[in-house]
């Protein structure tokens, strides 16, 4: 059997207008981005400067207006937006800042949702929901709503629905941000061990010493990579 690439993510030349009426913002210009699978990358830079976006894009959440992204080998910039949610749900996790957990779905069917789109069979789901809630500290509470939890459980909930599906990529934008320091630190800790586990991360933070978990920090500053720093294994 063939190892896969160690080259997870390829960016080359990418760039990103949005067009108004009026004007023309230009997000992003030209960005050359490489990251290996098993890093832990951060992304940091001032608001407005394309953080968000280059999350977006490397989430297939958006497309490129110039440049090619791959990712895992797969040509990713020119996919319908059927193929972007097909490539989506089968290699990348998403933990977002505002959980965005179905509040009339207990915490078991939220983890649940996203393998049902791939056709798992049922068995298979549930095995890989008990799984992820276990690595999370939230088998406990799968029965339970997510309006009976606490911003941290909430949260811990979402990462275990990255994570249900084994994607390749983790993509956590803000991840802390609605957290207070304790609860910040927990999600931080679980990320850690994802990490240590295998799982590549790529995380916008605002926060410098949460970033300091990365491997790596890649710095935007108007769109462009400016900087970036790189540390020993955390």
């Amino acid at each position: 059997m063939t190892a896969p690439d160690p080259l997870l993510i390829e960016l080359r030349d990418v760039r990103k207008i949005f067009t108004t009426d009026e004007m023309e913002t230009h997000a992003l210009g030209g960005v050359e981005l490489e990251i290996q699978r098993g890093e832990y990358v951060s992304i940091e830079g001032p608001s407005g400067s394309g953080k968000t976006t280059l999350l977006s894009i490397l989430g297939l959440l958006d497309t490129p207006t110039a440049g090619t992204y791959r990712l895992a080998g797969e040509l990713c910039s020119g996919l319908s937006v059927r193929e972007s949610a097909r490539v989506r749900n089968r290699q990348i996790g998403f933990i977002f800042q505002t959980f965005n957990l179905i509040g009339d779905l207990t915490v078991q069917e939220n983890v649940e949702l996203p393998l049902t789109y791939r056709g798992m069979p049922a068995s298979e789901r549930r095995d890989r929901v008990v799984a992820a809630l276990e690595k999370v500290g939230m088998a406990h509470r799968a029965k339970h709503l997510p309006g009976q939890l606490s911003g941290g459980q909430q949260q811990r909930v979402a990462v275990a629905r990255a994570v249900a599906g084994s994607p390749p990529l983790l993509l956590a934008d803000e991840p802390t941000g609605n957290l207070d320091s304790h609860n910040g630190d927990q999600v931080m800790a679980l990320l850690q061990g994802l990490h240590q586990g295998g799982a590549t991360v790529c995380m916008v933070t605002h926060n410098p010493e949460y970033a300091r978990h990365a491997t790596r920090t890649i710095h935007l500053f108007d769109g462009s990579i400016v900087d970036e720093t790189r540390r020993g294994p955390a």
